[in-house]
């Protein structure tokens, strides 16, 4: 099944503050790796483009249901700013009474 990209909440700090930040403690190896796409801080609307144009076309498989709602998993190729091209594993939860995926987190992954 397809997310709905148009609907799809990436809120900017999530981006900027953790999956961009080479400080943040969970987040710093994230950024290391989108900074070889080239991904950075103050660039961080481009990787929501990107999610929405790359990432959410792809199909999404139901992971888990949690408490909060149900979470699904996309996995493909994310080709950067630079031209580089890395595999991620996105992570999105429809929270229970909710249409809209919102972005869980992001995992460098390898090519399948």
């Amino acid at each position: 099944m397809k997310l709905p990209a148009r609907d799809a909440i990436i809120p900017p700090d999530k981006l900027r503050d953790y999956l961009l930040s080479p400080t943040h403690p969970d987040g710093r190896a994230k950024a290391e790796y989108l900074g070889r796409l080239g991904y950075f801080q103050d660039t961080f609307l481009q990787l929501e483009v990107d999610f929405r144009e790359q990432v959410l076309c792809r199909d999404a498989q139901p992971v888990r249901a949690s408490l909060y709602g149900q979470k699904y998993e996309i996995l493909g190729p994310l080709t950067g700013p630079n031209g580089s091209t890395g595999w991620v594993r996105t992570i999105w939860i429809i929270l229970t009474g909710e249409t809209a995926p919102r972005l869980v987190t992001l995992i460098p992954a390898e090519k399948p």
